[in-house]
């Protein structure tokens, strides 16, 4: 079996390009965000660690918490870990074409690659950091379930999900600039409306059907499934799995219709 650099361009599929491609600047991201650290891969899990650490002192020292599971701080860490993700790459997502202007406008290969390129470098993160909520797990002796073997599914859906977001959100920001902070707020707002710090049945009865269409609610909720499985609910997961397509589609949409004007833009 000849290796990828030992077949001649002509000879290879546009899938194959398209994945070299995107490895190749994915590992380039990686390696600029932590060649010049001295922290390297442990600024990947600061982040949500701090933050985890905060909000557990918060809920269960100062505060008589009434929402989530025991082991608090991995309820914690099991939603707020993919969430940094989503976050992440949302995030620099606003800033996709607008950071490599010069590169894009240079080079032929697809420009989708510079959003999945982001969600990709984002992913690997979160996969780093799921060793943080492992270690937690044992030290608090969480009892770990066969539900963990949904793990796989939930990160398929989230990449799907973040995919979409991204190929809407970094083609419009080249056009309205503004929208760089209007989704800075709205990322802020959404941290509190999903079950990150309380769980989707910590919600009021009225609330649950809602709270369906907010498709990270049923990611979390797989990943949770691994230490509390009375978080799984099919319903939810089923159309946050709809509406992660649905988001797809329309980012596909919105990117190929804007992908020229996007070019002249920038």
């Amino acid at each position: 079996m000849s290796s990828y650099a030992q077949v001649r361009p002509e000879q290879r599929t546009p899938f194959a390009r398209y994945r070299h491609s995107l490895w190749l600047l994915t590992q380039r991201d990686l390696r600029v965000r932590y060649s010049t650290s001295v922290l390297g891969y442990f600024w990947s899990i600061l982040d949500p660690l701090v933050m985890a650490g905060i909000y557990w002192f918060v809920f269960t020292q100062v505060f008589q918490r009434s929402v989530g599971n025991e082991p608090y701080i991995v309820f914690l860490l099991a939603a707020l870990l993919p969430w940094m993700w989503f976050n992440g790459a949302i995030s620099d997502c606003t800033r996709a074409f607008l950071r490599e202007a010069k590169l894009i406008r240079s080079t032929r290969i697809p420009r989708t690659i510079w959003v999945n390129r982001l969600v990709l470098s984002k992913g690997i993160e979160f996969i780093a950091a799921v060793p943080v909520l492992v270690i937690f797990a044992i030290i608090t002796e969480a009892q770990v379930h066969v539900e963990a073997a949904y793990f796989p599914l939930a990160i398929l859906i989230q990449a799907v999900l973040t995919a979409g977001v991204g190929l809407i959100v970094a083609p419009l920001v080249v056009f309205f600039r503004d929208l760089e902070r209007a989704v800075k707020l709205i990322l802020r707002f959404l941290f509190y409306a999903s079950p990150i710090i309380y769980g989707t049945s910590d919600l009021p009865e009225q609330l649950h059907f809602w709270a369906a269409f907010n498709p990270l609610s049923g990611i979390f909720s797989l990943y949770r499934a691994a230490f509390f499985p009375d978080e799984l609910d099919w319903f939810v997961v089923g159309v946050s799995a709809a509406m992660s397509l649905a988001f797809l589609a329309i980012g596909l949409l919105v990117f190929s219709r804007t992908e020229r004007a996007v070019l002249k833009e920038i």
